[in-house]
């Protein structure tokens, strides 16, 4: 595979690139020569940083805010993209947000926050871009969570949004790809981002690697490069699969008492309603 510039003259729509794992994938995107337009949904700090950091990478770089909870600011999204880009190649659906509560205390609203954003969102962002991506013969990239295969304590609703999103891709991709689209996933395991401290404190990543059977978290580039690869002509006979990025996550069977005991840490704070 060629190590330079791969993504030359493409030009990609991240969701949810203020942060994370969709920031990551938008700034390799941009070594690697696409123009890119990052999105946030509410503070545009880390988006702002971003387009700055792939400006200088000598592509264009815009940046665009939408409530995920709201499909009308998703369309508008889309709109801005592509207005921006003058045509979408790679569709990047990477917003997302995650919660654990027991199962009994899970509220409607939350309920309905999770569904909203994790999947309802990227489904219609992806069916607004859809004329453009065929013209282009472009790439969906639908990231979803080790959640949607492996059982977790009070992760009933994110877990169900997640494997939403892997069967949906799957058909998805079967619908799509007699008008040139392929359409696939990521399934990322342990990646450690801004809001895994947010609800473990002060536990360090390499606290956190002796759970998983290769011996580390994982870090936003690791999926990033694999968003790379997929998004070029040498995945060109990969559709419909969501690729597992987990450090050997879900090829373990693990035994003991983690399954029975409530989880210390709490996901979800600042932007789902009343945790």
């Amino acid at each position: 595979m060629k190590s330079e510039r791969r993504l030359l003259g493409k030009k990609a729509l991240i969701s949810g690139s203020g942060t994370g794992i969709g920031r990551e994938i938008a700034l390799e995107y941009a070594r690697q020569g696409a123009d890119v337009f990052f999105h946030y949904s509410h503070s545009s700090g880390g988006a702002e940083a971003g387009c700055k950091e792939a400006l200088a990478l000598g592509v264009r770089a815009g940046i665009g805010r939408a409530d995920f909870n709201h499909v009308e600011e998703v369309r508008r999204l889309a709109d801005e993209a592509l207005s921006f880009l003058g045509g979408i190649d790679i569709l990047v659906n990477n917003a997302g947000i995650t919660m654990n509560l027991p199962f009994e205390e899970v509220t409607p609203e939350q309920f309905d926050t999770l569904y909203g954003v994790n999947v309802r969102a990227q489904f219609f962002l992806t069916q607004r871009l859809v004329g453009v991506l065929e013209s282009s013969r472009g790439v969906v990239i639908n990231l979803t969570s080790i959640h949607a295969f492996e059982g977790m304590r009070e992760h009933s609703v994110y877990a169900g949004t997640k494997g939403a999103i892997v069967s949906y891709t799957r058909t998805l991709a079967v619908e799509l790809a007699t008008r040139g689209i392929r359409v696939l996933g990521i399934a990322p395991g342990g990646i450690w981002v801004e809001n895994t401290t947010k609800a473990l404190g002060e536990m360090k990543p390499e606290e956190h690697g002796g759970n998983i059977p290769c011996g580390f978290v994982g870090l936003p580039p690791d999926i990033a490069k694999i968003a790379t690869f997929l998004a070029t002509e040498d995945a060109r006979y990969i559709l419909g699969q969501t690729l597992v990025v987990d450090g050997g996550t879900t090829a373990w069977m693990p035994f003991g008492d983690q399954w029975s005991k409530p989880l210390s840490g709490r996901f979800g704070k600042d932007y789902v309603p009343g945790l």
